[in-house]
């Protein structure tokens, strides 16, 4: 298993919008939220770059979730405006956002609604491109249980890993004891615990 290092790996939020929040019912919405909040400040905090996207926000996908806008307002202005496409690595204009924003990391962290739609295919897609890519499980959900648990199943297939929040935050900081380390616990404990 390949570990990720916050050196060379890019996060990629797609489609946490308060419409498709209420979608999610394999997960709650207070968790996934606050997994969310989590990747967000857990990227600010380590300097990994992060892109936002969203699809249809004037539908009933709604505007993305008050919490990116408020940790990420820079990726928040540059979120790329999908208009449907369900996978978003076929989107040019997303596309070429990750791009840019990943330059040579070749790791990618993605999390979002729903998993068994909005984050399946991208992830498959980006194996598919030579990208090793893990999914935040924690961070997102699907309409029903079974639906998540087939989705994970299917990008799993795929050469794409499961992990979780406080999983992916172990991984990347390596010791509690690191200047990282000591800078995600208040993250960590806040998100998670608090």
């Amino acid at each position: 298993m390949k570990h990720f290092t916050k050196d060379d790996t890019v996060m990629l939020l797609i489609d946490h919008q308060e419409g498709t929040l209420g979608w999610s019912k394999s997960r709650s919405k207070q968790e996934i939220i606050s997994r969310t909040r989590l990747l967000a400040r857990l990227a600010k905090a380590l300097n990994i770059p992060v892109v936002l996207t969203t699809s249809m926000e004037e539908y009933a996908q709604g505007p993305i979730i008050p919490d990116l806008k408020e940790l990420l307002p820079e990726e928040f202005e540059k979120r790329v405006k999908r208009m449907g496409v369900t996978n978003a690595w076929n989107d040019e204009n997303y596309k070429k956002a990750v791009l840019e924003a990943a330059g040579n990391r070749k790791n990618v962290i993605m999390a979002g609604l729903t998993n068994d739609v909005c984050i399946v295919y991208p992830s498959i897609s980006m194996v598919e491109e030579g990208y090793d890519v893990q999914v935040v499980f924690d961070a997102g959900g699907s309409p029903t249980q079974t639906a998540d648990d087939i989705a994970r199943i299917t990008w799993e297939k795929n050469g794409v890993r499961t992990t979780t929040a406080n999983q992916l935050v172990a991984e990347l900081i390596h010791s509690w004891a690191t200047e990282d380390g000591q800078k995600v616990v208040p993250i960590v404990t806040e998100e998670v615990f608090g």
